[in-house]
């Protein structure tokens, strides 16, 4: 993930589920079985990754939700797409690729 914020956008990957439990949400690779859980802070942050056109955009979004300094929120959401990217429970995509 060393791209730029502007440069990198993110998807929920095809095979998977994701379920929400009160405010925590569990996501599950059906085809790996791998899966991971995510508190009320973790699901809205997920949330945003996933419904954003770039990490920029995303970072804004939360930065306006969450009473955090931009670094701090930064460093938290590269690191929780960095995890999720690794686990296959999330898709990281370039958005100045050409097809």
């Amino acid at each position: 993930m060393g791209r730029s914020l502007a440069s990198q956008r993110f998807a929920q990957p095809q095979g998977v589920m994701v379920r929400q439990l009160d405010d925590e949400s569990i996501l599950l690779d059906l085809e790996t079985g791998h899966y991971y859980g995510l508190d009320d802070v973790g699901t809205r942050l997920y949330e945003i990754l996933v419904t954003s056109p770039s990490l920029e955009a995303a970072h804004a979004q939360a930065l306006e939700e969450f009473e955090v300094t931009a670094e701090v929120l930064q460093a938290d959401l590269s690191a929780l797409a960095s995890r999720l990217v690794e686990e296959g429970l999330l898709e990281e995509h370039d958005v100045t690729a050409t097809p």
